[in-house]
């Protein structure tokens, strides 16, 4: 065999490529185990195909990607048993930047076979190794017949070195010589964890440094048909995938082949208190390589609440494989994914409620999230909505809404805690008003939102729910000294002895055993709620009530006799104490009013003594 030795200039349209490649084609290094893994995968999966198509072409050993580290040397070898590259393919694929091998293949055989499983990309991907290497060589011999070995070199520069090669086996050799600057990708477990990370889900076994089993996962639980799959299997893989979470509560699996390829399962994780968008738990693949966590660009924000992994063969992707190119096709991916997660939901809640139920506490917040920002979610899941009332049982929203515009004028009564319930629960009761407890961080937008999606159906907070549907038909008797009656007499009563500008007084006859109720503007109060959370716990601004009095109250009464006798102190005292009482029935006192209360709590006590 002679030596045909040769050097050339790599084809490309500037000298200075490759600094750009190495500087600014991807964000991290560590991409290019991704791109050399894939180039490798892509080659066995051509000779695969090749040997079912042409009878010169044969596949007799076993399939398998080995990478190599020499610190000696500083050398990182990734080799493959796969189609390999004659010398013009060498030229065509290596030498002439940015032709994609995988392209070229699929349009000379699209007519023969199934090409799925192609990643492609040759061209760009292939150097991503000099962003870690100052050298890089290749030996591969192809699977034609009679063909001949081929080396390559370049040593980061438009220069490279064309020669006959070594290898004597059918496949590639891709020899990196690490540069000093990236030295610790000379390091196995490094090494073992990127390919965990990029390539974990190839079906193919892949070697490091020649150890006899792969260190990968394989043929992902997403390649297999939903049927084949236990709930053990499901519950495995999550914890593959996510290795420090919590068993997950259940679990979507995506598995469509019309109007597009798609595959996937979504996790739905336990217990999601906070709302927090800023990291997706998301993970893209391109047949079966890891892409992105950021997956922003193909699902919508609330999807990426949820835990899991979707495969996306035909993703329109740039030659970096890293961010998705603006294409209908995205969308259309998108507007699938929420139709299949809601109608999933849907059919859970119709086939076990009681399971449902017990799940609802978990992925209320994602749901609700979720309904206020895609309208075709809203939909999907506006009938599976559950409300937990004060006594603990579960009510369907939808359902609710008829008995609250033919009963309670519309109005669904909510508290923010079961506290708030507690003072006024016989009231509630006696009414057969149901109150609904209201208390994650997502309610006081989601009730908004419910408001604005239903006609005719407002939510009421407990404070003025008592105010709208607490009034009594009790005739007042007007007072012979003050021609007033009690209602007229009360608020410059308490005006007077509280002398509290936040706090406005009226009163009316009421159905309550209270003597006072502490009421709240209810779109001050939301407000209010709203900028709190969005301060992080601070107050946007003092809070102002209005404190209705219940003039049919005998402890109101009480007050009023001491007034007509002159006994200012004592009436300071039961007023201070009548309004500290309606207040905590809301909310804990604190500081300086806490103080105050439990002081005269003991003062009024040791009177009762005497």
């Amino acid at each position: 065999m002679s030596k045909t030795h040769h050097v050339g200039q790599l084809s490309i349209n500037t000298t200075n490529i490759l600094p750009i490649i190495k500087k600014w084609l991807y964000s991290d290094h560590d991409i290019f185990i991704r791109e050399l893994v894939s180039n490798a995968f892509d080659a066995i999966t051509k000779r695969t195909k090749l040997a079912t198509l042409e009878s010169d072409v044969s596949f007799d050993e076993t399939p398998q990607i080995h990478i190599r580290i020499d610190k000696k040397k500083k050398t990182l070898t990734i080799s493959d048993n796969g189609i390999g590259m004659t010398r013009e393919d060498v030229e065509k694929y290596i030498t002439q930047i940015a032709f994609s091998g995988a392209q070229d293949f699929v349009d000379t055989y699209e007519k023969g076979a199934n090409n799925a499983g192609i990643i492609g990309h040759f061209g760009l991907g292939f150097y991503s190794a000099f962003m870690v290497a100052s050298t890089v060589e290749i030996q591969t011999l192809s699977c034609r017949k009679d063909a001949q070995p081929v080396y390559w070199r370049c040593d980061g520069d438009t220069e490279y070195t064309l020669d006959n090669g070594t290898r004597q086996t059918v496949g590639t050799d891709i020899i990196l010589t690490i540069d000093t600057e990236n030295k610790d990708f000379l390091d196995a477990s490094k090494i073992e964890s990127l390919v965990k990370k990029y390539a974990n889900f190839l079906p193919i076994s892949i070697l490091l440094d020649d150890k006899e089993e792969s260190i990968t996962y394989g043929q992902p639980l997403w390649d297999k048909a939903p049927q084949d799959v236990t709930e053990e299997a499901y519950t495995s893989f999550y914890k593959t995938v996510f290795p420090f979470a919590n068993e997950p509560l259940f679990w979507i699996h995506l598995n469509v082949d019309y109007p597009f390829n798609l595959k996937g399962i979504i996790y739905f994780p336990k217990i999601m208190h906070e709302l927090d968008t800023s990291k997706s738990r998301i993970q893209l693949y391109c047949q079966n390589v890891f892409v992105s966590d950021n997956v922003n660009n193909i699902l919508p924000e609330f999807l990426t609440l949820l835990q899991g992994a979707i495969d996306c063969p035909d993703l329109p992707l740039n030659v970096s494989r890293s961010q998705l190119q603006n294409d209908p096709y995205v969308q259309k991916i998108a507007n699938h994914i929420v139709k299949k997660v809601g109608d999933e939901l849907a059919k859970r809640f119709k086939k076990s409620f009681d399971q449902f139920q017990t799940d609802w506490k978990d992925i209320h917040p994602f749901i609700k999230y979720g309904m206020m920002n895609n309208d075709t979610f809203f939909k999907k899941t506006e009938k599976i909505v559950l409300l937990s009332q004060s006594n603990n049982t579960m009510v369907v929203l939808a359902d609710h809404v008829d008995v609250a515009k033919a009963d309670h004028k519309g109005k669904i009564v909510y508290a923010q805690s079961r506290d708030q319930v507690v003072a006024h629960k016989a009231f509630f009761e006696e009414k057969n008003i149901p109150v609904f407890i209201l208390d994650a961080v997502i309610d006081h937008h989601f009730i908004q939102f419910m408001e604005s999606k239903w006609d005719g159906i407002s939510f009421l907070s407990v404070d003025n729910a008592i105010n709208e549907f607490g009034g009594s038909d009790v005739q007042e008797i007007v007072d012979a000294d003050t021609n007033k009656t009690p209602s007229e007499v009360l608020p410059d009563i308490f005006k007077n002895a509280l002398n509290n500008d936040a706090i406005t007084f009226e009163a009316k006859p009421m159905a309550v055993s209270s003597p006072a109720v502490m009421v709240e503007d209810e779109m001050m109060k939301r407000f209010a709620q709203m900028s709190q959370f969005m301060q992080r716990g601070g107050s946007a601004f003092p809070k102002k009530f209005t404190c209705l009095l219940n003039s049919q109250s005998p402890i109101l009464k009480r007050i009023i006799a001491l007034h007509k006798a002159g006994k200012t102190d004592a009436v300071s005292v039961m007023c201070h104490h009548v309004v500290d009482l309606a207040q905590l029935s809301n909310q804990p006192l604190e500081g300086s009013q806490l103080e105050s209360f439990l002081n005269r709590s003991f003062d009024l006590l040791t009177r009762s003594m005497e």
